[in-house]
């Protein structure tokens, strides 16, 4: 059974720009009055608690989410900060979402969720933090819960693929399966989190996607120091399919903003 468990990591400064790209894109989806579906092939919890013992252990929240919002890099119009103020006005003051919430407070009544999430106690969890909104959770490998539900229904939409890469081969099979998930859904916006490690273990996933011909790609990548000595983290990314408009420019403000790290 895989041991990853996000509290450690939850707000930190790949979450924000994660979670920033996110919430833009799905804003953007709903300005249209069509129903969306909104998919993850790794869940985790969907809620956090960074004042939690171990949120404050790593600090990777203070250095993540706590600074960025104490630098205004986002203002309260920001779909990300309207997630935020809608969250804590629900759960206090020390909770962050997960990106299964960050779709949940965006999306409107006639759209639909479906979440997969295998680690036992994390699934628990996450029903647990969708309970009143329309979502299905599943408890079962992602990768193949995708691909049962493709194309969903309503079939406008977006898919969110974010795995912990604590199994090593996911960097290899996951240009197969993107490419997959495309054929299946090819009007789905399909979102790929990566880790960028010191080792740039990326690159060779990456450089397959790019092979691939795949429509309308935002490739986007921040830097930052480690999180800690010895951390091997140094940088997040994130591969969009049929990326919405403006995403772009989302992104752009992004990386103005990490460069000032």
């Amino acid at each position: 059974m895989l041991s990853y468990q996000h509290i450690y990591h939850a707000g930190n400064l790949a979450d924000v720009q994660k979670h920033a790209i996110l919430a833009v894109a799905i804003d953007y989806l709903t300005r249209k009055d069509k129903p969306l579906s909104y998919l993850e092939t790794h869940a985790g919890r969907g809620l956090y608690h960074l004042d939690a013992v171990e949120a404050v252990r790593t600090g990777e929240a203070k250095a993540g989410i706590g600074r960025v919002e104490g630098a205004d890099w986002f203002d309260a119009t920001h779909p990300l900060m309207r997630v935020l103020a809608a969250l804590r006005a629900d759960h206090g003051g020390a909770a962050y979402p997960g990106s299964p919430l960050v779709a949940a407070y965006l999306l409107r009544p006639g759209d639909m969720m479906h979440l997969a999430e295998l680690h036992p106690q994390e699934h628990a969890a996450l029903e647990q933090a969708v309970a009143g909104f329309s979502a299905r959770v599943y408890q079962r490998d992602g990768f193949e819960t995708a691909q049962s539900l493709l194309p969903p229904e309503p079939r406008r939409g977006m898919m969110l693929i974010d795995p912990s890469y604590e199994v090593k081969s996911d960097y290899d099979r996951i240009p197969a399966v993107i490419a997959q998930l495309h054929r299946k859904w090819n009007v789905g916006v399909i979102a790929l989190w990566y880790p960028i490690l010191a080792d740039a273990r990326h690159k060779p996933m990456l450089a397959a996607l790019e092979r691939q011909g795949l429509p309308k790609v935002l490739r986007h990548e921040v830097r930052f120091a480690p999180a800690r000595e010895g951390h091997r983290m140094v940088g997040s990314g994130m591969f969009v399919i049929n990326a919405p408009f403006g995403l772009a420019d989302e992104a752009a403000r992004l990386s103005d903003l990490f460069a000032q790290l």
